[in-house]
């Protein structure tokens, strides 16, 4: 008799270990982002401007200036500023490790218990789709750290490219992680919303050059999505780790 034939790779079902530090710890510098939120909104109450600072008309950027006085015509004082440039820059650099320690196949596979990666063609686009979206979150993450270190009034025009580097890129990678997650979770479409409404505020902000009644509105239509669904997916990721934490420990018990 002949020996039965080798399953061919493509059959081979593939599940990461998600009971992992390491995704734990991916999952906990994703939720990390919002720390923004509080950051900001103390920068925002030791405002010393002339006027008080409106969330609506004034740019996030003015938080992290560095000097008193007048900015491109607005008056600009923020106290607080390196408060707010370590924001910028601590949620940079959770992004980014975040990006470091989330697997593409964990991606795949972290929205819903029982999700099997199978390595093949018709696994291609999720792991292409999941692996563009941590080199995304990544880039996104590299721009608010330089917007951190290059305050818009140290005359360099890195803290541009920074800021669309961190909207246009994390836009991106909630669009990709959005539509990986569809049909795994009901977040899946927030977060794909998420990346939507960031990426329509920065085009309407490309087309208009930020000449609009409330460009702050606007600028925030761009990044507050991004912190939220980027928590978002932290939060998905730990959810899925207790639980696989959970279920390892019952089925040690179980065996001892």
């Amino acid at each position: 008799m002949t020996a039965p034939a080798a399953a061919p790779a493509q059959d081979i079902i593939y599940l990461p270990d998600v009971a992992s530090t390491r995704f734990y710890l991916g999952a906990l510098a994703k939720l990390s982002v919002l720390q923004y939120f509080v950051a900001e909104a103390a920068v925002i109450g030791a405002w010393a401007g002339a006027a008080p600072y409106s969330r609506r008309t004034g740019y996030i950027s003015d938080l992290g200036a560095t000097g008193c006085g007048d900015f491109e015509g607005r008056d600009v004082c923020s106290p607080a500023h390196l408060l707010m440039n370590a924001s910028f820059v601590v949620q940079g650099l959770g992004m980014i490790v975040g990006a470091l320690l989330l697997s593409a196949a964990l991606l795949c596979t972290a929205a819903r218990p029982g999700v099997r990666f199978v390595p093949g063609h018709a696994s291609r686009a999720p792991w292409r789709a999941a692996l563009a979206a941590r080199v995304f979150a990544g880039v996104a993450g590299v721009g608010t750290v330089v917007v951190g270190f290059v305050p818009e009034d140290a005359g360099s025009a890195w803290h541009g490219v920074g800021a669309v580097m961190y909207f246009a890129a994390g836009a991106l990678a909630l669009l990709l992680l959005g539509w990986l997650w569809l049909r795994q979770t009901p977040l899946g479409w927030f977060i794909l919303a998420c990346g939507l409404v960031s990426l329509a505020a920065l085009i309407t902000g490309g087309v208009t050059g930020m000449r609009v009644p409330e460009p702050g509105t606007l600028e925030r239509l761009m990044g507050y999505p991004i912190t939220v669904g980027m928590a978002a997916v932290g939060l998905v990721v730990a959810q899925r780790v207790r639980l696989a934490l959970a279920a390892r420990k019952i089925a040690r018990a179980q065996r001892s």
